[in-house]
């Protein structure tokens, strides 16, 4: 009771607050240490999978190809995104170190969502390049050179660069008033609009058409190059034809299950799931922020020849 009354001190001038307070994971925090254990290991498990992917593409001619540069830009995503959440909430778990600067949660709320979003974008990007292998392999090289490539990552990276900008300085301009305390493991910008003591409508409909509009507009153009990729395969003469080509999309296929299956989850229970408990959701958004970084190096290694021989050989 002493905590939470010194961490909900109010501001009574409205300004922004010099210090947020991060509860971790509400309703567990007595597990926190034991929680720590796959949380760490999974950590731990995408900076090597990551680093061991950068490594093997640099290092292997044969796989300097477009797929695998999209691929380079996915690692430094996933790189992003783990290193941007997982210090902090591990040293929650550990030293209950729960304090963040303002700004210091501005700055990990804009990694956090505009890596988010350009992960989005660049899944879009890679189904490109699966639809442009399959459908035009004549072309491929001269269609995704290097250039090409390089302009879909700036694009991507600008795209969520001024889509969060918006994000960062709404809040800045907020009052924060009542308690200081962040319901979560990171800096969420819905957990921190909540904090604020001002109408916050503006925020709300802004963070959602950002969260939920933005990934259903990638989701539904992956969709509809897929339909042109089955297309195209089932027109193909004979089932060994089709089997090989379409078995070249497995990689990006798992990738999206990957990435996709636990935002469409969480979004789920937490618009459907109204007796499910906060922890439940944390749980979630955490898991999600882990889990592709440390699956992605798994399914291209085990799916790409050359990366497999390669792990084996490093190892």
């Amino acid at each position: 009771m002493l905590l939470q009354g010194n961490l909900s001190a109010p501001n009574g001038t409205g300004s922004d607050p010099a210090m947020f307070f991060l509860m971790g994971i509400p309703g567990l925090e007595a597990p926190h240490l034991w929680i720590s254990i796959p949380f760490c290991s999974m950590f731990i498990m995408a900076l090597l999978g990551n680093c061991v992917l950068l490594y093997v593409i640099k290092t292997e001619p044969s796989l300097h190809k477009p797929m695998f540069y999209f691929l380079i830009i996915l690692a430094v995503i996933d790189l992003v995104l783990s290193t941007t959440t997982m210090p902090k909430i591990l040293s929650i778990f550990w030293f209950n170190s729960r304090e963040i600067s303002f700004n210091a949660c501005l700055v990990q709320m804009f990694f956090l969502h505009s890596f988010s979003i350009m992960q989005s974008a660049l899944l879009l990007a890679m189904a490109f390049d699966r639809y442009v292998a399959i459908c035009n392999p004549l072309r491929y090289a001269t269609i995704l050179t290097n250039s090409v490539i390089a302009k879909i990552g700036l694009a991507a990276l600008t795209r969520a660069v001024l889509l969060v900008i918006p994000l960062s300085l709404l809040l800045r301009r907020l009052p924060y008033c009542e308690s200081h305390i962040i319901s979560h493991c990171y800096c969420e910008h819905m957990a921190v609009v909540k904090l604020a003591c001002a109408n916050t409508r503006f925020n709300n409909i802004y963070g959602i058409i950002v969260a939920l509009f933005i990934r259903a507009l990638d989701l539904m153009f992956i969709f509809l190059s897929y339909v042109k990729i089955l297309r195209a395969v089932l027109s193909l003469a004979s089932k060994e034809e089709q089997i090989k080509a379409f078995s070249t999309c497995g990689s990006h296929l798992c990738a999206i299950f990957v990435v996709y299956t636990p935002v469409v989850l969480s979004s789920t229970i937490h618009r459907f799931g109204c007796h499910v408990t906060p922890h439940v959701h944390i749980l979630l958004a955490s898991f999600y922020l882990l889990f592709p970084p440390m699956m992605n190096p798994f399914v291209y290694g085990v799916k790409t020849k050359q990366i497999c021989d390669w792990v084996l050989l490093l190892f």
